[in-house]
């Protein structure tokens, strides 16, 4: 017998017998389900496919519902949304694992860690570089110079160490780069669309290379002679090798990306002009202006701002320093510009720090390697004035001596003077690189902070002008690390994608993931292994050129590194249907947060893996195994809270599963995972 209804408006026929769920499906409507499928009896446990019923007070589960007659049906409303982000939020509450392994969510630029680590494991170095340059351009440049950020949240350093990710980025950028057929990454259809990426720096790159895989025409403007930003004229060649930076630039040039240097907005071209010419125009300008600290003398002959000393010595330019030089700041700029100034033979070179060596914000290893090159650390010393020698350049500074005090807003404890406390340096040079700024001339259109920041929209990366977005150092907080800057730009790409194709400004939303709280005592039983070392040019010698001080780790110390991996994401991540409808109703589980299971892993079963931790009771595997298969490996337990999935039988066995993995293709949560 057929059935008249309309489902979502659209007049359907339904035979007698069917669901709201199958009829809707016969007709190419989807509805959402977490514990259905055709092959077993329905169970209505998971309440995700409610739908609406006109006349009817309450919502309809669609798997156990039949259609009627002149049924008339949504499947959508804000109602439904709301039901289904409730029940969501309630499964998530007592849900347990990670969906991403903590060092892709600490990774500023959204690589995928785990993944390119894990087929570096396997020897698999080609497939590698490829998954890091879906993120990436540079990686080989990259995984030199960044951070890090993913290592600081590794869990192999509960064990002992965490795993070398930057360095193996750095090997598969290599690799890819050595091995003849340098990885393009695919270009879609040309959309007839332009954009103009002001700025060639890492941000603005990453910018243009996503931009032009969507299938728009980009344009890369920059002032200085080369690509590059800071990658090329703020990091000095012993840590990055300008010749492998070229390399990986070629590769916008194969894309298809236009490269135009020596431009400057302002003066050669105007915004205006970009405005009127492309379609979108990214502003990606970075931070070049050195801050200086507005102490007595600063203007002095030998004051020279720290990226303003790195980058003439990155463009050639003979820079007199003297025999004794200050660095005053302790980041990893001022850690470079110490470093080279040794490497230019200055005879003595402080780094004067006003909190101590535990508080620099540098990357421990520059630090150390400083140290090592005969770098003199003034740790509780600030510049109070610099004075002139007969000659009217620097002569000395004379700085205050201080003691740390409470923490301020960075959780770092402040340095307060020692009144009284004094010394005096006698230098010919003061470095000041202690930040940061934007220099905005030529965007004056723009709105600006108070920091004289451009002020763009951190969702949309939208300005205040129609179509111009911006993103990196140069925008709101300003300056940060590189990877941060191609995170933005990963980000801008969506966004500004929908707006050449719609017009409208869409917000990019961070996706959910759930995550873990891990101890040593989880890796207990991990046999400590440590981390690969490379091999450094001893001090002495590398201090007397730019000449790389690493060769990195080799292939084979890359696979003994990267097996080190814990693996903590879920393997069943891109097949999650609980983490994709988590995301499609915008939970917020936290706000049920209690008690979760804390159940280890079963690995009694030969052929699979079950997780309780992550098990939202559906039921299929019990029912596939029963109802289809006719086996009963598995079976409920407990009542309530307490209800579990566990092998019915006392004396089961690796007989009594027939090995189909029906129960691991039909769970949607990865609680049932193959044995690997």
């Amino acid at each position: 017998m057929t059935i008249n209804l309309k489902i979502n408006g659209k007049e359907i026929t339904g035979t007698k017998g069917r669901t709201i769920l199958q009829a809707a499906r016969e007709n190419g409507i989807d509805i959402p389900t977490l514990c259905h499928d055709e092959r077993v009896k329905v169970y209505g446990s998971c309440g995700i496919c409610v739908v609406e019923a006109e006349n009817s007070p309450r919502l309809l589960r669609a798997c156990a519902t039949m259609i009627a007659e002149g049924m008339n049906i949504l499947t959508n409303s804000p109602r439904i949304a709301e039901s289904r982000r409730f029940t969501l939020e309630l499964l998530l509450s007592g849900h347990r694992g990670d969906c991403r392994p903590p060092c892709t969510l600490a990774c500023p630029g959204k690589t995928d860690c785990q993944g390119y680590v894990g087929l570096i494991a396997n020897g698999k170095f080609k497939e590698a570089g490829a998954m890091v340059k879906d993120i990436i351009p540079f990686p080989a440049s990259i995984g030199r110079i960044c951070p890090h950020p993913c290592e600081d949240a590794c869990r192999r350093e509960l064990v002992e160490e965490p795993v070398s990710i930057a360095a193996l980025k750095s090997v598969v950028g290599d690799y890819d780069l050595a091995n003849g057929a340098v990885y393009i990454p695919p270009i879609d259809n040309d959309t007839g669309k332009t954009v103009a990426v002001v700025g060639g720096g890492p941000g603005g790159l990453t910018a243009a290379y996503q931009l032009r895989r969507r299938g728009h025409r980009v344009t890369v403007f920059d002032a200085m002679p080369k690509m590059g930003g800071m990658l090329r004229y703020g990091i000095p060649e012993y840590r990055l090798p300008k010749a492998l930076l070229d390399q990986e630039i070629n590769l916008f040039s194969a894309m298809g990306i236009d490269l135009v240097n020596n431009i400057r907005i302002g003066k050669d071209k105007t915004l205006d002009e970009l405005c009127e010419t492309y379609d979108a125009v990214v502003v990606a300008i970075g931070a070049w202006k050195s801050t200086g600290m507005s102490v007595p003398g600063d203007d002095l002959a030998g004051v020279l701002g720290g990226i303003y000393f790195l980058g003439d010595v990155a463009l050639g330019k003979t820079v007199d320093l003297g025999k004794r030089v200050a660095v005053v700041g302790g980041g990893n700029t001022a850690m470079d510009a110490c470093r080279t100034a040794k490497r230019l033979g200055v005879e003595e070179v402080y780094v004067v720090y006003r909190r101590t060596r535990d508080e620099m914000p540098a990357e421990e290893i520059e630090i150390r390697e400083a140290e090592e090159e005969g770098i003199i650390f003034k740790y509780l010393t600030n510049p109070l004035e610099i004075s002139g020698n007969e000659k009217g350049r620097v002569g000395s500074v004379r700085l205050q001596k201080m003691e740390l005090g409470a923490p301020d807003k960075s959780g770092r404890r402040s340095p307060v003077p020692i009144e009284g406390a004094e010394e005096v340096l006698t230098v010919d040079t003061v470095i000041m690189a202690i930040g940061q700024g934007t220099d905005s001339e030529g965007f004056e259109a723009l709105d600006l902070t108070r920091w004289k920041t451009i002020i763009a929209d951190e969702k949309t990366f939208a300005t205040n002008l129609d179509g111009v977005f911006a993103i990196g150092d140069a925008t709101n907080n300003g300056a940060s690390i590189a990877i941060d800057a191609i995170g933005e730009a990963q980000d801008a790409s969506i966004a500004i994608h929908d707006y050449l194709l719609t017009g409208e400004l869409k917000q990019v939303k961070k996706p959910y993931y759930a995550t873990d709280e891990k101890t040593s005592e989880d890796f207990a039983d991990k046999p400590k292994i440590a981390r690969e070392q490379m091999a450094h040019v001893d001090p002495k010698t590398r201090i007397k050129n730019f000449a790389v001080i690493t060769d990195g780790l080799s292939l084979e110390q890359a696979m003994k590194e990267a097996s080190r991996c814990l693996e903590c994401g879920c393997a069943d991540l891109y097949e999650c249907k609980l983490l994709d409808y988590a995301n499609q109703y915008d939970v917020t589980p936290d706000k049920y947060a209690g008690e979760k299971n804390d159940t280890p892993v079963d690995l009694s079963n030969p052929y699979f893996a079950r997780n309780m931790n992550k098990c939202i009771l559906c039921g299929l595997c019990v029912r596939v195994c029963d109802e289809v298969v006719g086996e009963t490996a598995l079976g409920f337990a407990g009542r309530g809270f307490t209800t579990t999935i566990v092998a019915p039988d006392p004396s089961f066995s690796e007989l009594d599963c027939a090995s189909c993995k029906q129960c691991i293709s039909l769970c949607p949560t990865g609680a049932l995972l193959e044995q690997r």
